[in-house]
């Protein structure tokens, strides 16, 4: 069991589809999360922090949902 943080950046436009598709991966499992508002070129930033047994695979499962974005985990915490 580990304690990930997320940092997803992406664009403000598309926010909305992308937010329903990435709920039904990482629902229960939200410790922690802050959005961000868009910055002078459109980018918005969500920060969380997830429960997961399997990170990197989680993180391969966003990366095909979230295409126009950057995603980048840091792992605070292992049990």
């Amino acid at each position: 069991m580990q304690i990930v943080e997320l940092d997803i950046k992406l664009p403000y436009d598309g926010r909305g589809k992308i937010l329903g598709r990435l709920y039904e991966k990482v629902r229960g499992k939200i410790r922690d999360i802050h959005f961000f508002p868009p910055d002078a070129k459109g980018i918005s930033e969500i920060r969380m922090e997830i429960v997961e047994d399997d990170a990197p695979r989680l993180l391969s499962e966003l990366r095909k949902i979230i295409k126009d974005g950057k995603i980048t985990f840091k792992v605070l915490s292992e049990a």
